[in-house]
């Protein structure tokens, strides 16, 4: 006996699970199958698809005529800092960029500062409240950056905190060292680089990645490139904040260095771009941030998708230039922005997002983790076409409902 069937799904989204990303024309398939069932045991799906009656389940979750999907995976936040920088947003009106920003120790400064004072306990809290609220958004896959400590004691504190995080909360996390993210202020940045480089070896026991923040103003491309190479001698997978602002050529670094994915990209040549498609790392787009700091250039999703790359999209939740934990915004923008198709977009944020963290997530086959959401949509295209709120209506994390929208009681 099963323990659980999902019934009365109009529509069921089956993205196809693949040694790879999907790549080009691929990101344009997408299996759909109407009249659906979803069957778990062990918090594994036994099965997804047409409807039939060869199962039986203790329990039965009505879909009640909407469609399902597997829960969303997000492959790029910074969700565990302190404070916030709502007072950046004036500058930011007055059309203060956000190098000028930084130079005046605000942007990344000023969130280290914070998370330097907060205290472990206090990070977490804070971090809790924006997980919850990506979990009843549908997201159940979530990679967690450092990069807010700049330092030995508060990256690691940053670490242990998402740590923490996976054990608290029903969702499988991908944990991301980021120290070289910013110069902290009257620091050399090769002898900066350096002391992030040398505390590779205690972040690798809490981190799954390392990162590094190639751009004007941070890190050069050949500064990426050593210390990349040194963390790839460690034994991480690399991924690298890329081409955001200024075409220094990360996007070309990060298939060098067989990163696991690319992120950001705005600015990526077109000779990276071609690249991309003879390479196994993502492109990790994140038009959440181009839209909150008011840029009219996003990153060019067509010509990467066009030419058979890899693409998938996250929010970049972070409290100066994303701060929303909505991935199903970053679906809208997409649509209108980046003009992906929807089924693009619904592979982007499931089953690619999954590559670029190296997760077992974004599917439902035969013995995949039962993660799913049932949204209230009619539809697939509905949910970034009404943009701007929450569609998840029921979200089930290993085969157990853990959020259920309310109603209202009038």
């Amino acid at each position: 006996m099963n323990d659980v069937m999902i019934t009365n799904i109009k529509s069921l989204i089956l993205p196809k699970k693949t040694e790879g990303p999907l790549k080009g024309k691929e990101m344009d398939e997408l299996n759909i199958v109407d009249d659906a069932i979803v069957v778990i045991k062990d918090g594994k799906v036994v099965y997804a698809g047409a409807k039939t009656d060869e199962y039986e389940a203790k329990e039965t979750i009505d879909a009640e005529g909407r469609i399902v999907s597997p829960a969303l995976v997000e492959p790029h936040t910074h969700i565990v800092h302190g404070g916030s920088r709502e007072h950046e947003m004036s500058l930011k009106r007055q059309g203060v960029d956000y190098l000028k920003i930084l130079e005046q120790g605000g942007g990344i400064l000023n969130t280290v500062e914070q998370t330097k004072k907060a205290s472990f306990d206090e990070l977490l809290n804070k971090a809790s409240v924006n997980m919850t609220r990506m979990i009843q958004h549908g997201v159940l896959t979530v990679e967690s950056k450092s990069g807010y400590g700049l330092d030995r004691e508060n990256e690691l504190k940053q670490l242990k905190v998402s740590r923490a995080l996976e054990e608290k909360f029903p969702v499988l996390m991908r944990h991301t060292y980021l120290g070289p993210h910013a110069i902290p202020k009257g620091r050399d940045s090769e002898e900066f680089l350096q002391e992030m480089t040398d505390l590779l070896d205690e972040a690798k026991e809490y981190a799954d990645f390392a990162d590094i923040f190639t751009e004007t103003g941070v890190f050069s491309v050949e500064q990426s490139r050593k210390y990349m190479e040194a963390a790839r001698d460690k034994g991480f997978r690399v991924k690298i904040h890329a081409d955001e602002i200024d075409p220094l050529g990360g996007l070309e670094l990060a298939i060098e260095q067989d990163a696991i994915s690319a992120d950001h990209l705005v600015a990526a040549s077109e000779e990276g771009k071609k690249q991309l498609a003879d390479s196994d790392t993502v492109a990790v787009l994140l038009p959440g941030t181009t839209f909150y700091l008011g840029k009219n250039e996003f990153a060019d999703a067509r010509g990467m998708i066009d030419q058979g790359g890899a693409v998938s999209l996250a929010t970049d939740y972070n409290p100066g230039s994303c701060v929303t934990d909505n991935l199903q915004m970053i679906m809208a923008i997409a649509a209108l922005k980046l003009k992906m198709t929807p089924n693009e977009i619904w592979n982007a944020v499931t089953v690619n997002a999954a590559h670029a963290i190296d997760a077992d997530r974004g599917t439902l086959d035969a013995g995949d983790a039962a993660n799913i959401v049932v949204w209230d949509a009619p539809n697939h295209e509905y949910i970034p076409y009404h943009y701007g709120v929450n569609h998840a209506y029921k979200v089930i994390a290993d085969g157990k409902l853990i959020f259920e929208r309310p109603g209202l009681n009038l």
